[in-house]
């Protein structure tokens, strides 16, 4: 039950992907930029990023449930008061309120999986939250196309607060502590965040996320701006990253359990490369096929990579830890993708007045592609591993 609370928890959180093809309608509606209106992810993730961890650490001490069940219901308290929201400035600060909520339920998520689970089946558990994770991100897309056309973008936020209302309900009727969960001694300390494997993990899911992101920023402006697609059908094409990432997220968990997570996560890094440049060098003449390749290439590669880099964080600290461990995978999953958004957004607006949106996009997209090499290369280092699990 708790391994499919996860995996239902961080599904309802990910379906935030719908925004995304919301901002341009957004945009419209404040009258900012597109460079501008990347607040609007920043202040949700950077916010959810910081408190993954302060969740951690907490569900170490309270257990993970509770502090699980709070995300939920803080979440659905923070969707229903966009109705109020009559500014720009008012969604960016709900946008916070909504990264807390987010921040409880994906700090916590990861711990729900390893301490219910033995140690044997990591990968399986971590790959089903995945799953749902990624399922989550594919779905949003295109239910967030169907709300702004018949909706409004309001409606990307207001429909989710009932599902993180029943979420938070089953959550708290889950009884029991976790399996195998230890007395804690200490608080987290700097000395277990400072160990090569831990250091290792963090980096590569910063630098995987900074890659993925500028496509959850740029990809809708190329697709409904450029290309002139209705926002449902640039929902569907946009689906084809997360949907990659769903369906890969499985097999990088059933690899990871049985041949350890290193190869696993170098091919989820070279694949991820392929899309990225692949749509680097996408132009308006091509078939819109070449866009899809991209963006289904860079999702299976996200999901292949994601669960040996999150099975090699929870690895690396003990029981009684791990809710910080999940805790800092998110915090480095989201400060990437904060870092991915904030320098696509800055690359795009620095190049895109002097060569125009064509060359400002392959720009952006080029520095992606290689945040993610450099990720590639690093993961090949033999002395950043640790020794394989048996």
């Amino acid at each position: 039950m708790p391994v499919l609370l996860a995996a239902l928890g961080v599904f309802a959180v990910s379906l935030d992907s719908a925004i995304n093809i919301a901002l341009p309608a957004m945009a419209a509606t404040f009258g900012v930029e597109p460079a501008t209106i990347r607040w609007i992810i920043i202040c949700y993730v950077l916010t959810y990023a910081l408190t993954a961890f302060i969740a951690g650490v907490v569900a170490d001490r309270l257990g993970p449930v509770p502090v699980f069940t709070a995300g939920l219901g803080l979440s659905c308290v923070a969707f229903a008061a966009f109705a109020l929201a009559g500014s720009f400035g008012g969604v960016l600060l709900l946008r916070v309120l909504q990264g807390v909520g987010g921040g409880l339920v994906y700090g916590t998520a990861p711990a729900l999986v390893t301490l219910w689970l033995p140690r044997e089946r990591h990968g399986s558990g971590l790959g089903l939250m995945s799953l749902g994770l990624g399922a989550g991100m594919a779905i949003g897309p295109l239910l967030g196309g169907v709300l702004v056309e018949r909706l409004g973008w309001l409606w990307v936020f207001l429909a989710r607060a009932p599902l993180m209302g029943a979420l938070a309900l089953l959550a708290g009727a889950t009884p029991g502590a976790p399996r195998g969960r230890g007395a804690i001694t200490r608080i987290i300390a700097p000395r277990d965040l400072l160990r090569a494997p831990v250091l290792n993990a963090a980096a590569l899911a910063f630098l995987s996320n900074y890659a993925q992101f500028a496509v959850w920023l740029l990809g809708p402006f190329l697709l409904v701006g450029v290309l002139g697609l209705s926002p449902i059908a640039g929902g569907v094409l946009f689906t084809l990253m997360p949907l990659g990432t769903a369906l890969a997220a499985p097999a990088g968990g059933w690899a990871t359990d049985r041949i350890g997570p290193r190869w696993p996560l170098i091919a989820g890094l070279l694949i991820e490369m392929a899309g990225l440049w692949i749509i680097s060098r996408f132009d308006v003449a091509d078939p819109l096929a070449l866009v899809a390749l991209g963006l289904a290439l860079v999702g299976l590669g996200a999901g292949i990579f994601q669960v040996p880099n999150l099975a090699d964080m929870m690895a690396a600290f003990p029981a009684a830890q791990q809710g910080a461990a999940g805790g800092l995978a998110f915090l480095s999953r989201t400060l990437g993708s904060a870092a991915g958004v904030q320098g696509a957004a800055m690359l795009f607006e620095s190049r895109g007045g002097g060569v125009g949106f064509a060359e400002a996009f392959h720009s952006a997209f080029t520095a992606a592609a290689a945040a993610c090499g450099v990720a590639a290369l690093l993961a090949l280092i033999p002395l950043a591993w640790p020794k394989a699990r048996p």
